[in-house]
């Protein structure tokens, strides 16, 4: 039987790693808004992703993001309204319709990008870069080697 500090129960490691994901997400997200894009949200940087430079379906959206084709379809229909997504007709087949990242989508994943960097570095002023290097490399070796998933939002829905 294992023997558990109780000043540090089970429970809280999961905790903590989605308190630090939590801060680094909301912090991003407070930035995009300063930076103009007050629309985007957490849910948005995966379907960016998962859409990718050549545009996808719907369909093939909701499978990569593991959320039904209406729950990608929906996302789609919001990301177009506020101009991340368009939709064009595929050059390649003509019954079927892409979604694409608009120049502002990109320009949103470029920032952050940038963010990120920024808030990792926030991250190595405070803790120092050694030790953040060893927080990556440690989570690296516990995480599965496709750690990118974009299925997460299917998975935290499902």
């Amino acid at each position: 039987m294992a023997t558990t500090d109780p000043a540090r129960p089970g429970f809280a490691l999961p905790l903590l790693l989605l308190a630090g994901f939590r801060t680094l997400i909301d912090e991003l997200h407070a930035e995009l808004a300063r930076q103009g894009h007050p629309e985007l949200r957490p849910l948005h940087g995966f379907v960016l992703q998962a859409v990718g430079v050549d545009g996808t379906t719907a369909t093939e959206l909701g499978q990569r993001l593991g959320i039904s084709k209406q729950a990608a379809g929906k996302t789609v229909d919001r990301l177009v309204a506020v101009g991340y997504l368009e939709r064009v007709d595929d050059p390649r087949d003509a019954r079927r319709r892409l979604v694409r990242v608009t120049p502002r989508g990109a320009d949103g994943l470029r920032r952050s990008a940038e963010i990120f960097d920024r808030l990792r570095e926030r991250w190595a002023a405070t803790l120092g870069p050694d030790r953040v290097a060893a927080l990556e490399d440690d989570l690296r070796t516990m995480s599965s080697v496709n750690f990118f998933r974009l299925d997460m939002p299917g998975w935290f829905g499902g």
